[in-house]
């Protein structure tokens, strides 16, 4: 089946194999939290995006991924307890590190690995992901992008493709929300400079809730939502 970003609660995972990168995405919690759990094709390293609920769920999930309880890194995309209501349980099983935005990690159950900043670069085995920080939903908000090689030949690959982890800064239909105009401007500020700048039209967005998007789907709406405020 073709992978199209659309998940249920409880459901199985969406599964998306590029050359470098397996990607799935499943939904949790009784906010239908989004958590992706990304493999190294060539290592077997895992990294996770956002434990957010449903720990066993998220387990099971890891154990697709890697046959056993292999899980090297969580990253929480932000300070929101929706994001890491199962950090706890799954760095106890799992022994894995943690990585969050610098701004947001002492708002974290668990003790942080490592305090992300714009430009750091993290690895899941061969594979490298940027990291974006993107200030406004919360202080310590980040994305990660993973950019396909342009060797990619999988049935889905797309040579130099951005994939884009934006955790609640950017959804289908505009930013995040934000509690004051200044974080609203912040936010979108960020998301003009280090987003929309940065990366082409064909980069997809896999948000923190609900479906996905592509940022070519977005671009064209950016002065409708400076004009509503949210």
């Amino acid at each position: 089946m073709a992978y199209d970003g659309v998940v249920q609660p409880g459901g199985r995972a969406a599964v998306r194999d590029l050359d470098e990168l397996t990607i799935r995405k499943v939904s949790v919690g009784p906010m239908d939290n989004n958590a992706y759990l990304l493999t190294c094709r060539s290592s077997g390293d895992q990294l996770l995006v956002d434990a957010a609920a449903d720990p066993q769920r998220l387990l099971d999930l890891v154990r697709e991924g890697s046959g056993a309880a292999r899980l090297d890194t969580v990253v929480t995309t932000h300070r929101h307890a929706d994001h890491h209501g199962a950090l706890e349980s799954i760095v106890a099983v799992t022994g894995a590190s943690v990585a969050a935005g610098a701004e947001d990690a002492s708002a974290l159950p668990v003790p942080v690995t490592r305090r992300l900043h714009d430009g750091d670069v993290l690895a899941v085995g061969h594979v490298a992901l940027d990291v974006v920080a993107l200030r406004g939903h919360t202080p310590g908000a980040v994305a990660l992008a993973y950019r396909e090689p342009e060797h990619a030949r999988a049935d889905d690959a797309r040579p130099g493709r951005v994939h884009l982890f934006t955790g609640d800064s950017l959804f289908p239909g505009g930013p995040g929300r934000t509690e004051t105009a200044d974080d609203f401007r912040s936010l979108m500020r960020d998301l003009e400079d280090r987003v929309f700048a940065r990366f082409p039209d064909d980069t997809w967005v896999y948000p923190g809730h609900g479906a996905d998007t592509t940022l070519g789907a977005e671009r064209g709406e950016l002065p409708a939502w400076w004009q509503r405020g949210w």
